[in-house]
């Protein structure tokens, strides 16, 4: 005869068979509950306990050893290469995010044509090239500097995920390149441009399916830890549509003859980016099961949620503008009919539309989760995964400008407009608050040696 069930760990355990752990059961060290059911409770109890493993050392502890280790020989203050040390792959975030706001600026220069529009961009773009390469040199060093840190970093939970944002900047240095950097030059870049969005296809699809099995093979991550940073694998193909879709409008207002195979480059892109969605819908799927059973995410994670905003988003700004220039991509002989151009335009709208209000219902809850911090006792600890706050949304901006030429709408275009301003402020914000964060070495410093 069974006893009675006497604490909440027996009633949930006899209604689901399994312990659901607490947002703080990681954090205390916890590992999964072993408990099953109640009848080999006793059995199980006989067993010894089990010891966890060790786990592998990422890039802080790593900085921290060699902060330390210059300190215990004469050091008393943490100096520039120790800072370099603490240097990680979130960094890239900012790099998306400047690059996303480039191709923002374009989106709203097209309808208008407005020629200081374009030069604020052309700004963007180049200082985006400047934080790249900046980004690049510094990562380099850090791992020169503090030998095993590359690979450490592939087996970092936090860190681990956001390594495909090298892979994201590089598609948003991309996409500008052929928007400010096409129409200014010759033949030569469009090709190039041509060849380049063939090997990114190839190092989006590897980058994506490897970095997950990877994960998958090294990582443990629980149910109730589970943010849209898991997403961030997937992004690298979220990215080809929109740079089909650029490389495609840039080469019709430039060419004159040989141009680019714009039909190839078309069904590729829809290809990989309807992949890249359904990896991102699923996960995203599970987001919401997190959030059913708990809550939302702690404040140091609240702003990945922004990132389920990006994959419909990018979605509807590459689908969508890839169907109004259906009429030069489809050939008259395409499936044998006459009428295919207008389907595909009409398809790509419904389905964009669709997807758009997809988006525009996540941005309203990731918006919704920062209520609590409008209350001055409430704070969110700054990390370089603000960007999120920037990207996403410049995904949600540029669907809404191609929703708005496609259906011919002004209000969706004022509203993309005044969305894209208010980008731009959000992008100046965080960029404040990273250089105040720095200079109070609450950025790029060990944690030991932070200042409170």
């Amino acid at each position: 005869m069974s006893r009675a069930l006497t604490t909440q760990v027996d009633i949930e355990v006899a209604i689901n068979g399994y312990v659901t752990p607490g947002e703080d059961h990681f954090g205390r060290g916890g590992a999964a509950s072993p408990v099953t059911s109640i009848s080999n409770r006793d059995q199980r109890e006989k067993w010894p306990p089990v010891v966890p493993l060790p786990s592998p050392p990422n890039a802080e502890s790593l900085a921290r050893m060699i902060s330390g280790a210059r300190r215990s020989k004469g050091g008393s203050k943490v100096g520039i290469r120790d800072r370099i040390c603490c240097h990680q792959w979130t960094w890239f975030t900012m790099t998306m995010a400047t690059g996303g706001v480039a191709n923002v600026l374009h989106s709203v220069w097209t309808p208008y044509r407005a020629e200081w529009l374009w030069y604020i961009g052309l700004v963007f773009f180049l200082f985006n090239l400047c934080l790249f390469f900046m980004n690049c040199v510094l990562i380099t060093m850090r791992f020169v500097m503090v030998p095993g840190s590359f690979m450490s970093s592939f087996l970092d939970q936090m860190e681990s995920l956001f390594i495909p944002a090298v892979v994201v900047s590089v598609a948003t240095i991309l996409i500008n390149t052929c928007e400010y950097g096409i129409p200014m030059t010759g033949p030569w870049l469009r090709h190039t441009m041509e060849w380049l969005f063939w090997i990114y296809i190839i190092v989006s699809v590897v980058a994506s399916a490897g970095m997950y099995l990877v994960l998958w093979s090294t990582q443990i991550f629980p149910i109730h830890t589970m943010t849209p940073v898991w997403v961030f694998p997937a992004y690298p193909l979220l990215l080809t549509a929109p740079f089909a879709s650029s490389l495609i409008a840039a080469d019709d207002a430039t060419s004159t003859n040989s141009p680019v195979n714009r039909l190839a480059i078309a069904m590729c892109a829809v290809t990989v980016q309807g992949t890249g969605f359904l990896i991102s819908f699923m996960i995203c799927a599970a987001f919401i099961y997190r959030l059913m059973t708990q809550k939302l995410p702690r404040d140091m994670q609240r702003p990945g949620v922004f990132i389920s905003i990006g994959p419909s988003g990018f979605t509807v700004a590459g689908l969508v503008s890839l169907g109004q220039q259906s009429q030069i991509v489809i050939p008259d002989s395409f499936q044998g009919s006459t009428h295919s151009i207008v389907i595909l335009r009409l398809l790509s709208t419904m389905i964009g539309l669709w997807l758009w209000g997809l988006s525009i219902w996540f941005f309203l809850v990731s918006v919704g989760s920062l209520w609590k911090y409008v209350r001055p006792e409430c704070k969110m600890p700054f990390q370089m995964t603000w960007w999120s706050f920037v990207f996403p949304n410049t995904a949600l901006v540029t669907a809404t400008l191609a929703l708005a030429a496609a259906v011919g709408s002004n209000g969706l275009r004022i509203a993309g407009c005044v969305m894209a301003g208010l980008l731009i402020v959000v992008w100046i914000l965080v960029l404040v608050k990273m250089l105040r964060c720095l200079w109070n070495r609450e950025l790029l410093w060990p944690k030991e040696q932070r200042t409170e």
